[in-house]
């Protein structure tokens, strides 16, 4: 079972635990607006760009580790 599975039951065994009528309500009103599955992120040209960019980096290999940046990341705070 992966980590999606074990947040939903988890959530799951926790509402069914919940007698409170108006919380319930509350719950159902605010996940009936919600829209996660039906939103669609419209990218500008420039992200697109960068995607682009990004993917032919991890094509060619041009990677950095994050220990390495995190490493790079300190060396210049220092520096500043």
């Amino acid at each position: 079972m992966n980590r999606i599975d074990i947040l939903r039951d988890s959530i799951i065994d926790k509402l069914l635990t919940i007698s409170n009528k108006d919380y319930l309500t509350a719950l159902y009103q605010l996940l009936n607006k919600s829209s996660v599955d039906t939103d669609v992120v419209e990218l500008s040209e420039e992200q697109k760009i960068m995607l682009q960019l990004s993917e032919h980096d991890i094509l060619n290999g041009n990677l950095i580790s994050q220990v390495e940046l995190d490493k790079s990341d300190l060396k210049w705070l220092k520096e500043l």
